[in-house]
């Protein structure tokens, strides 16, 4: 499915950022060439939960428009980093910026403002169970304060994108995994935010529909939007090939540019490269 000139101007119109130093290497700052933004920007961040560390002085920025993983296994401190992001939880010490924004700058009455520039996908999808599929994506513009001509434009928009517009009038226990993942990915992205961050978004779906959740993904992030995953599907991640921040109890231990991919492939290109047989390991016959 093919996004229209209408949804990448939109997209580009929308996007908020701020300056910050260029990471070196890898196909996305390569791309990103002289002048890129940040979107998200980790200064020395650390998190203590009851003397318990969630993270420990974590510096990293992604770019608009980079598509990054973030991996660890449990407890390692990625729902800590999401939660963080969308000012869930306030940092023990360091600074965080998102679409530009100073966190700590926020206040309460400002953070609803603020969370219309960041979309979430939850791996449990949080859908409303006794609303349609069109009034759980209207929903999402209701409560940034849309109007009523707004979400008719927006809604029927979003749903053909990801392939729910003969989906509309569904109750979410109407739907498969994957379509439910599809409405709550329709929600997050209706506004048009800058920054996508997804967690966990394929952990309760079979394979087949977990490569269909990150070929949308990846259709949202070729509008402009930048995009986050925290997964611990690790064949998914290096399929993909994108960026990868990898955290360990609370620290940042690797962060790394892992492409031999173009940035004009196409969600179909990509899709029939996640559903190739994977490579055996060195020395595997």
């Amino acid at each position: 499915m093919a996004i229209s000139s209408r949804h990448r101007s939109r997209t580009r119109r929308r996007a908020v950022t701020a300056p910050v130093t260029t990471r070196a290497g890898g196909p996305e700052s390569a791309a990103a060439g002289k002048g890129t933004r940040s979107v998200i920007e980790f200064r020395d961040v650390s998190k203590l939960y009851a003397g318990d560390v969630g993270l420990e002085h974590a510096t990293f920025s992604i770019q608009g428009g980079e598509f990054v993983f973030l991996v660890g296994s449990t407890g390692s401190g990625k729902s800590t980093v999401m939660r963080l992001l969308i000012k869930e939880l306030e940092p023990t010490d360091g600074t965080i910026r998102v679409a530009g924004h100073d966190l700590a700058r926020i206040t309460r009455k400002r953070v609803p403002y603020f969370r219309r520039n960041v979309g979430v996908v939850f791996q449990d999808f949080k859908l409303l169970q006794n609303r349609t599929v069109y009034d759980n994506v209207a929903y999402a513009l209701k409560v940034t304060g849309g109007n009523r001509k707004e979400i008719r434009a927006k809604v029927p928009d979003i749903l053909r994108l990801t392939g729910l517009s003969t989906k509309l009038h569904n109750l979410p226990t109407q739907l498969s995994g994957g379509e439910q993942q599809r409405v709550s990915i329709a929600r997050a992205f209706v506004n048009h935010p800058p920054l996508l961050l997804a967690d966990e978004p394929t952990g309760n779906l079979d394979p087949d529909t977990s490569i269909d959740i990150m070929r949308l993904l990846y259709r949202i992030n070729r509008t402009g939007t930048t995009v986050l995953v925290a997964t611990h599907d690790q064949q998914m991640v290096d399929k993909m090939r994108r960026r990868v921040l990898e955290l360990s109890r609370g620290r940042i231990v690797r962060d790394e540019a892992a492409g031999r991919y173009t940035r004009d492939e196409t969600t179909r290109d990509l899709a029939n490269r996640l559903r190739a047989p994977s490579a055996p390991p060195p020395g595997v016959m």
